[in-house]
């Protein structure tokens, strides 16, 4: 069977990442494309399931308050300084202790 070169651009650290992988597994970066390109021909697609990165919880709340202050901006405070922020800030730790 003919063979073919495909190239192929990724991040140097991750292509060091997966050789080492790959040498542990016993397989050759060639070897181990080959596999996932037979595997997805037998698959009729994508050999391992694909979907969004959903937001952790953390995040979800971030964003909603981030929409919150778009959609209501006069119901969060202004600050005409990075400094009158910390000093904000800085009156109310004080004020817990």
């Amino acid at each position: 069977m003919a063979t073919t070169n495909i190239n192929v651009r990724v991040d140097s650290d991750l292509k060091q990442s997966a050789e080492a992988l790959f040498s542990d597994l016993g397989l050759t970066m060639s070897a181990a494309i080959t596999m996932f390109l037979k595997s997805s021909v037998s698959h009729d697609g994508i050999p391992f399931e694909l979907k969004r990165q959903v937001p952790n919880t953390k995040t979800r709340a971030a964003l909603a308050e981030y929409d919150a202050m778009k959609n209501n901006p006069e119901a969060y405070p202004r600050y005409n300084s990075f400094d009158e922020l910390l000093n904000e800030i800085d009156d109310e730790v004080a004020a817990d202790a």
